[in-house]
């Protein structure tokens, strides 16, 4: 799948180098009107025209998938944190949460040391 999709990717590029290559004329390009009827207006090359169009379309889907992964980075760190939390033994005991010993602890009787 992998191979496929480099496939496809150099041959949209080879395309997209023999358009520009083939269309390296100026065109105009008119932007806004002036308030006296005259335009703002620029003769840049087709192929930077093409590519500064494709950044402009491409900025709003590239900020939208940053607030996205933003988004969810938050969940996972939050989903996260709540696991982490819940399965920490509580830190406050109860009075009723500690069993009591039914018979007292075994405490080492002293054995003497050998005399030497």
């Amino acid at each position: 799948m992998q191979v496929i999709r480099t496939v496809l990717w150099i041959a949209l590029t080879a395309i997209l180098v023999a358009f520009i290559a083939m269309n390296w004329t100026k065109v105009p390009v008119n932007f806004w009107p002036l308030d006296d009827g005259n335009y703002v207006h620029f003769e840049w090359p087709v192929g930077v025209v093409a590519l500064l169009f494709f950044l402009l379309g491409m900025l709003p889907v590239w900020l939208y998938l940053r607030a996205v992964r933003w988004r969810l980075t938050r969940r996972i760190a939050s989903l996260e944190n709540s696991i982490r939390a819940s399965s920490m033994p509580s830190m406050t005991s109860q009075p009723g949460d500690t069993p009591l010993a039914a018979e007292p602890l075994d405490t080492p009787t002293p054995t003497p040391s050998p005399e030497a």
